[in-house]
């Protein structure tokens, strides 16, 4: 899964949980405040994660791109479906 798919589902999760907003006050002398839910928190540290993050997996390509050299880098027509029906179907 990507860190992009990660993002989105988190971001999607914390917008359905997100407080509806509170009732207005009239009181001049009242004073703002800002309290950050442990969800929040978790969210904001995910955030962080995933943009810190790389999208590139090094190992994993410099694997594939020693199979190439060598002629021995073989790919699954079943998979390739698999990848294109879950890009189109998503």
């Amino acid at each position: 899964m990507r860190i992009d798919d990660v993002y989105l589902q988190v971001n999607q999760l914390y917008n359905t949980n997100k407080a509806k907003g509170s009732p207005k006050t009239n009181k001049a002398s009242s004073k703002d405040s800002l309290e950050i839910s442990s969800f929040g928190n978790a969210y904001q540290v995910a955030k962080t994660a995933a943009a810190q993050s790389s999208d590139v997996r090094a190992d994993r390509v410099k694997e594939i791109k020693e199979q190439m050299a060598a002629g021995t880098y073989r790919v699954s027509i079943e998979d390739v479906a698999d990848k294109m029906a879950e890009q189109l179907l998503s």
